[in-house]
């Protein structure tokens, strides 16, 4: 079988100063990419709608921070479980089918939350409950979505591939936290999910029409997830790029503490509003950002090093989050911390998706979104009983030091990651 990536020419695309400053569109130039990035752009706002509705929903019944923190952590458990299995799926079936399957799971799930809102939206063991199932589809489907790009296109274009998808999705964090905060008053928190069902049809279509993606080679055996964690283990390069973004995300993401601080120190009403919406939102615009003046991505060989000082920056920004009280300065802050993560998460996939083989590359994936996903929500439940127990200034601010130094540590424990090149041979 030919892998279509082979027949993709690396020097289309843009030339000159659009190039070296503005996004890297050559990925586009796959049909199949294509397809699947219109279908990201549609429905990735739905996602953010429903990602902020179930935050506000579960603090709108519960009045408490630390239960935001509890959802987290319940929708950690299937990510772990599925995202590891899926991972092992994504290596042994076609890639195509499991996403054809994976994504109608989650557009039916937004529809159970829709139809239990209407039906007795004051339980928030329903949420939780469904919440669970949903984030079960998500964790097959994203390591079985990463595992798919590098076999669309050159492992040049990888990296501006990773920097599309994350303009995508930043664009729906900010769309979509902004539109909840002036759709939920007149709409409900109900049909809100609807919406985000509605718009899953788009990226099921884009899955339809991409190519069979079955295991190079033909059909292989069933993969197992411990091969797929000792080949992270004795892998220190991949092993590190977990490392730092465990010890980013889960001291130095605030999230569980939006609702409340929107409420508490930027004057926002207890049903949500524009505070909580700008809050939510700001993140996506530093990453938006950073995708629109990425062309320069490309051009970094030095990726571990870059991941390094991209950490060092957001726990910065974090520490001072935590002392203001003003609403400009929280959203500019958290703007650049979303820049900084969006160069990180790029460089961070890109070494996962080029030095993993074929064989393997789903089931790191599928530790990836453990990782990028599950991570988060353990800082949501961290930052929710610290907060609980001290204030919420003391757990932003303190966290986002800790995760400054955590990462200086671990950049000198782990020197192989602020020594890759990609100018050296393949480890």
């Amino acid at each position: 079988m030919t892998d279509p990536a082979s027949a993709v020419p690396e020097e289309a695309g843009p030339p000159g100063r659009a190039r070296r400053w503005g996004p890297d569109t050559r990925p586009l130039a796959v049909p199949a990419y294509r397809r699947l990035f219109i279908g990201q752009v549609v429905t990735v706002v739905g996602t953010q709608l429903t990602a902020v509705a179930v935050q506000q929903q579960i603090f709108q019944i519960t009045g408490s921070s630390a239960w935001v923190g509890i959802a987290s952590l319940v929708a950690l458990v299937p990510l772990v479980v599925f995202g590891l299995l899926g991972g092992a799926i994504a290596d042994t079936y076609d890639r195509r089918t499991l996403l054809i399957i994976t994504s109608t799971g989650i557009g039916l799930t937004s529809v159970a939350l829709w139809l239990a809102t209407f039906a007795g939206g004051e339980s928030v063991w329903v949420v939780l409950a469904l919440l669970a199932v949903q984030q079960g589809f998500f964790a097959v489907n994203q390591p079985t979505r990463s595992a798919i790009i590098p076999r669309l296109m050159p492992a040049a274009l990888v990296p501006s591939a990773n920097a599309l998808g994350m303009t995508v999705f930043s664009a729906g964090v900010i769309v979509g936290p902004l539109l909840f905060g002036v759709l939920v008053p007149v709409l409900g928190l109900g049909w809100l999910y609807f919406l985000d069902a509605v718009l899953t049809v788009a990226v099921i279509w884009a899955v339809v029409r991409l190519p069979a993606m079955p295991p190079l080679g033909g059909k292989r055996s069933r993969a197992k997830v411990v091969d797929g964690l000792s080949y992270l283990w004795v892998r220190p390069l991949l092993l590190m790029t977990f490392v730092v973004d465990i010890i980013a995300m889960v001291f130095g993401l605030p999230r569980a503490l939006f609702p409340q601080m929107a409420q508490e120190i930027f004057g926002g009403p207890p049903e949500g509003g524009l505070a909580l919406g700008a809050l939510n939102a700001a993140m996506g615009i530093g990453v938006l950002v950073g995708g629109l003046t990425g062309g320069w991505i490309q051009r970094i060989h030095r990726q571990g090093k870059a991941i390094v000082v991209a950490i060092l920056v957001w726990g910065a920004a974090m520490s001072v989050l935590g002392l203001t009280s003003a609403l400009w300065v929280a959203v500019l802050l958290l703007a650049v911390g979303g820049w900084a993560d969006m160069i990180s998460s790029v460089f961070r996939s890109t070494i996962l998706q080029v030095q993993a083989t074929d064989e393997m590359r789903g089931r790191m994936q599928g530790v990836f979104l453990v990782v990028v996903a599950g991570g988060p929500r353990v800082a949501d439940l961290l930052h929710g009983l610290v907060a609980s127990a001290t204030t919420t200034q003391i757990a932003v601010t303190g966290g986002g030091i800790a995760c400054v130094v955590l990462t200086l540590v671990a950049a000198a424990w782990g020197r192989t990651l602020i020594r890759y090149d990609t100018r050296d041979a393949r480890d």
